[in-house]
């Protein structure tokens, strides 16, 4: 601590910089921090000659499991310094409360189990492409060898999951990448404990040697221009809202890709099944109710408008209002581990909801006036006017005759999709992509996001790879070019 602010130092590939240190502020103003001024620091950022990611290449995948599940005990919360101060930080300048925060944090070491490593690499590139070159035969005879090479890798991490942070630091470590990363300032420590952990525990290995941690400010023209060129990086992997992305565009040209994790919305589809007994409405009111609670709305993944195959008569809009006061008293029961009241409810999303008070023709609101969060329920088929801004907890339920009639809501802006019952994702499941959702899930499971699957209908890891592949041919087995008959 200097001047009782906090430093979050520059991390360059195992050395821990604290020089000359400027101010800056967290967002939302809550806490300001000091880091190193980055200016100072960008001729040392890039790693310059790519012929360094050479000691990657002496590692064998095993040890490099060998290292992540020794880090991973290390991350062991109860047990790591530099976890607990940032997760003290971070209550601070995260979205979310304490309680999220932390077990966002006590979380952290699970995502470094060797099984689900293996799994997710598996499913993604596949280990024998990371560990040598895979021959096949092609048709002409041709001999084609392939293999996944890392890269140099800028990575704009987002700040509303502690846990974004170390999938970063583990796909760069198993495609034997180099990772520049730009702390967010909503939650500028995480990577940065990471990173100390790393040296802590293996200083002069490569997989710490390849990864480094800096804060800047975004939109800093001049020392991004200068950074974001392609004898510096290869790839761009961004998560963040509209204006950020669209600021990283400018940057991108040949020789240097953008890979998008842009910002997306989600929904849920109840099934008429759903309504038919008052066991099925309670058991798809919890689930629904953690699709919407969970990370207090703060992710992509969560449930904003609900369609229901309630009916719009007079009959269903009051079975579909039940519904929604068993989904509110639901969601205020679940663990804090997972919701709580917001952190901060957004006053322009709480004056449009009060304003639905006044309108009890059209909508019905459930809860919401000491900003805990509320379920909106709309007695006509459309949802609210100002479905884009739904947060903190609040979900528009919309009830409709025919599953046709969600279709149209569903477009590339669409990430994550939850249903109920079960057996309605047969009927939707090929139709829903032709839309543009991105993922379909079970009812209460958004929030359960996994290594091993695709994310924003693309796969970040093989993304984040660089695919070589060695074509070996000669006359006697391939037709040779050479030899095509000339054309009278």
């Amino acid at each position: 601590m200097t001047n009782s602010k906090p430093i979050a130092p520059m991390i360059i590939r195992g050395q821990i910089i604290t020089d000359h240190l400027v101010e800056v502020g967290g967002r939302g103003g809550d806490l300001a921090f000091l880091t190193p001024d980055w200016n100072r620091y960008l001729d040392k950022l890039p790693l310059g000659n790519p012929t360094k990611l050479a000691d990657l290449y002496k590692l064998r995948f095993d040890d490099i499991l060998d290292y992540a599940v020794e880090l991973g005990k290390r991350l062991n919360f109860a047990d790591n310094r530099h976890l607990q101060e940032a997760c003290e930080l971070s209550y601070l300048t995260a979205p979310t409360t304490p309680s999220l925060v932390k077990a966002s944090y006590m979380g952290l070491s699970r995502v470094l189990e060797r099984e689900n490593i293996v799994e997710a690499v598996e499913a993604s590139v596949g280990i024998e492409y990371l560990e040598g070159w895979v021959p096949r035969r092609l048709l002409d005879g041709t001999e084609l060898e392939v293999r996944c090479f890392g890269a140099r890798a800028l990575h704009i991490v987002a700040g509303n999951a502690p846990a974004l942070s170390l999938w970063t630091i583990l796909r760069n470590m198993v495609l034997r990448s180099d990772a520049i990363i730009k702390a967010p300032s909503n939650d500028p420590f995480t990577a940065l404990a990471i990173a100390r952990t790393m040296i802590e525990m293996a200083p002069d290995h490569p997989l710490t040697k390849h990864v480094t941690v800096a804060y800047w400010k975004g939109g800093d023209t001049a020392f991004e221009e200068r950074l974001y060129q392609p004898q510096n990086i290869e790839k761009i992997v961004a998560w963040g809202g509209f204006a950020s992305l669209k600021h990283v565009t400018r940057y991108i040209q040949p020789g240097l890709e953008l890979i998008s994790l842009d910002p997306k919305r989600s929904a849920s589809i109840l099934g008429r099944q759903t309504f038919e007994s008052e066991a099925a409405m309670r058991e798809a009111a919890v689930r629904l109710a953690s699709d919407i609670g969970a990370l207090n709305q703060k992710g992509c993944v969560c449930a904003r408008v609900v369609y229901a195959q309630s009916g719009t008569d007079d009959d269903g809009v009051q079975k579909l209002n039940d519904f929604g006061r068993l989904v509110y008293d639901a969601m205020l029961k679940l663990p804090n581990s997972l919701s709580t009241a917001p952190k901060r409810y957004d006053p322009g999303l709480k004056a449009e909801v009060d304003a639905l008070r006044l309108d009890d023709e059209w909508y019905q609101v459930i809860g919401g006036r000491d900003g805990e969060g509320a379920v909106i329920v709309s007695k006509i088929p459309e949802a609210v006017s100002f479905s884009a801004m739904l947060d903190d907890r609040t979900a528009n339920l919309v009830p409709v005759d025919s599953l046709d009639e969600v279709m149209d809501a569903v477009d590339a802006y669409t990430q994550t999709v939850g249903i109920y019952p079960e057996a309605l994702k047969d009927e939707l499941k090929d139709i829903l992509p032709l839309h543009g959702a991105q993922r379909i899930v079970s009812l209460g499971y958004a929030a359960g996001m996994k290594l091993a699957a695709p994310q924003d209908a693309i796969e970040p890891m093989r993304r984040m790879g660089k695919w070589i592949s060695n074509q070996i041919a000669s006359p006697e087995k391939t037709p040779a070019p050479w030899l095509r008959p000339s054309i009278n």
